[in-house]
């Protein structure tokens, strides 16, 4: 059995605990077993590139990105037992008072983190792929009322644990903190000397080396779940593995949310590295052909809609307009409209009943006052 890490002794809480600090990458003594990653890798390549190709036929890749980052952030928050939905998100940024507005400002700032993180390494002067970085992303992710108390943005600085009621009953204890510094430096190196250190590994199989590592030292207090994952997507897009992230992997790893955590804790106890490998590797062939998917039945329903506006003999310049804005506007007012279009009210009104006498939008308040609309089969089809 491969040995992936050394136990030392750790106090907290006026216990005393064996935290887990786990070797440098790549695995060894023995090395990961290219029979277990090669086939399946090339699967998830192939269907990585054909999603990257299909994303070119439609007219817009911003609606794509659009959807597609939303519901990551979604979905990664969820994992984490956050209860908001793709509508009360939609709602948030339209203006308008979402149900549990404490969960949908974590998913919220989760899409800063992204933003952020996105602009640093696309900009040629930003910080590259990096602890900082890291750092940075966490302290946007902590940002407000739950994450006041847990260090935003800096690396934790006492022993945490995982499972359990405290840390000596915990289901995994993470490296203690003075370590933590050190195990990340090692981390940031493998990423960027990959190939002195691992030159024969293939991008994504070091992809997921890299997130099960980095859940393994746990560095924050908390959020490390979801800065974990958003590394992923930092990964595929630094390897040129996608060319923008359209393919949201926290919905297979909330679908499969108990073998991801088992997979996780195999790596630690029993050396199983090639079973975490081929995991991920599914995960990704899975999630990039149901991204895949999404974007077909998305364009199938905006060209579906579009021909249905286009026939429309009340439909007008402004009407046109607006429905090219709705897969990043999909919830609405009236005068959002007339400032988003540059025109006037009844200009704006008349464009929305357009589209509402064709079925495409709804009125969701059921009030004469203060109404607001949405692209219900646009949310709905997202949402499913």
């Amino acid at each position: 059995m491969r040995i992936t890490g050394t136990y030392t002794l750790s106090t907290t809480l006026g216990e005393s605990v064996q935290a887990f600090v786990p070797h440098a990458l790549p695995p060894a003594q023995p090395e990961l077993a290219p029979e277990s990653y090669v086939a399946a890798n090339r699967v998830a390549e192939l269907v990585l590139a054909r999603l990257s190709g299909v994303a070119g036929l439609v007219p817009s890749v911003d609606w794509l990105l659009y959807s597609a980052v939303r519901k990551e952030a979604l979905l990664t928050s969820q994992i984490e037992g956050t209860q908001a939905t793709l509508a009360d998100l939609f709602d948030e940024e339209a203006g308008f008072a979402p149900s549990n507005t404490d969960d949908v400002e974590e998913v919220s700032n989760y899409l800063r983190a992204f933003r952020l993180v996105q602009a640093e390494l696309r900009d040629p002067a930003g910080l590259p792929l990096s602890v900082r970085l890291l750092c940075n992303a966490h302290r946007v992710l902590l940002d407000g009322a739950r994450g006041k108390g847990k260090q935003p943005g800096e690396l934790r600085r006492s022993q945490n644990w995982i499972g359990g009621t405290r840390p000596g009953n915990a289901v995994f204890v993470p490296p203690p903190p003075e370590r933590v510094p050190d195990l990340l430096a090692d981390l940031e190196r493998f990423i960027h000397n990959m190939e002195d250190v691992s030159p024969s590994l293939p991008p994504l199989v070091k992809t997921a080396l890299i997130h099960l590592q980095f859940e393994t030292i746990h560095p924050f207090l908390d959020g490390n779940g979801r800065i974990g994952r958003l590394l992923i997507a930092m990964l595929l897009e630094h390897w040129r593995l996608l060319p923008e992230p359209l393919m949201y992997l926290s919905g297979y790893l909330k679908q499969h949310q108990a073998e991801y955590y088992r997979r996780l804790s195999n790596v630690r106890t029993e050396g199983d590295w090639e079973g975490w490998v081929a995991f991920f590797l599914e995960g990704v062939a899975v999630a990039a052909l149901e991204a895949e998917h999404g974007i077909v039945a998305i364009a199938t329903l905006l060209a579906a809609d579009r021909r249905r506006l286009l026939a429309a003999p009340k439909a007008g310049p402004a009407s046109y307009r607006l429905f090219e804005m709705l897969p990043m506007m999909p919830r609405f007012t009236i005068e959002q409209v007339r400032q988003k279009l540059g025109t006037s009210f009844p200009t704006a009104n008349a464009a929305v009943k357009a589209l509402e006498s064709l079925g495409i939008v709804a009125e969701q308040t059921g009030h004469k006052k203060n109404r607001n609309y949405g692209y219900a089969a646009y949310i709905a089809m997202l949402s499913g």
